[in-house]
Parts: structure tokens; sequence; C-alpha cells
């Protein structure tokens, strides 16, 4: 069985994918961006875009049931190699300890200006 999660408080889906999937017990979030989902405006700079990806990521893992504290996977996709310290410095406020594993390919062209998109896997909290 899959469920697809959706939340307005985070930026809607730009093609025909869902912004997250439970399955077997775990959340599988699609990439995240730097994306105002009020407004639809991509933030300024690595660090803005950053912090509004997490912020999503955040936001769709509390509409799936999880939260960040529940996250066991994260692939950051991200532009610029040099922006890895920047990156770093602002995930490590988000993440729980111990933090997720993680996958963080560099030198990625995404759409639409973003400089960073952000995918995870969390595991559903037992009731």
């Amino acid at each position: 069985m899959r469920q697809a999660v959706s939340t307005d408080s985070a930026p809607e889906a730009l093609g025909p994918y869902s912004q997250a999937i439970i399955a077997g017990g775990f959340v599988f979030c699609s990439g995240t961006a730097g994306i105002d989902p009020a407004t639809g405006a991509v933030a300024e700079g690595i660090e803005a875009q950053a912090d509004q990806a997490l912020r999503n990521l955040d936001a769709i893992l509390a509409a799936a049931g999880a939260s960040l504290s529940t996250l066991v996977k994260t692939t950051i996709f991200y532009q610029n190699v040099d922006d890895f310290a920047a990156i770093n410095a602002i995930y490590a406020h988000y993440m729980p300890d111990p933090p997720p594993a993680r996958s963080a390919p560099a030198n990625v062209n995404l759409p639409r200006g973003l400089l960073i998109s952000i995918d995870a896997i969390a595991v559903l909290p037992v009731a």
C-alpha cells in the first residue's frame, strides 16, 4: 500500500510526482527546494534556499506524521561545490543527533534558478 502526502505548507509538486509517499512504515520525500510555499518565490542565495528547503521538508514530514528527528537518509543535490560548508552549517541546525545518513552530489543543474534540492527518507514513529 502507498499513500500520497500533500501539504500546503510546502511547495506543490511541479510535475507528475507526490511531495511524499508513505509505504512500508517509511516516508519517501521528493526533492524539496528553497521555494516559498505561500508565494512560489525562489529564495535568494544558497543559505536562504537551504533554510527554506529544510523548512519545506519539515512541513512535508509533519504532514506525513513523521519529523526531522525520524530521518534515516537524505540526499542534498546542489549546484556549486564551493557552497558545501554553508549548506552544512544550515543543515546541521535542523538535523537530529545522530544525524541521518547522507549523500551530497554537487554540480547539479536544477530548474528555475534553484541552487539546492533535498530528498529524504524517514521512519514513521510507532504508535
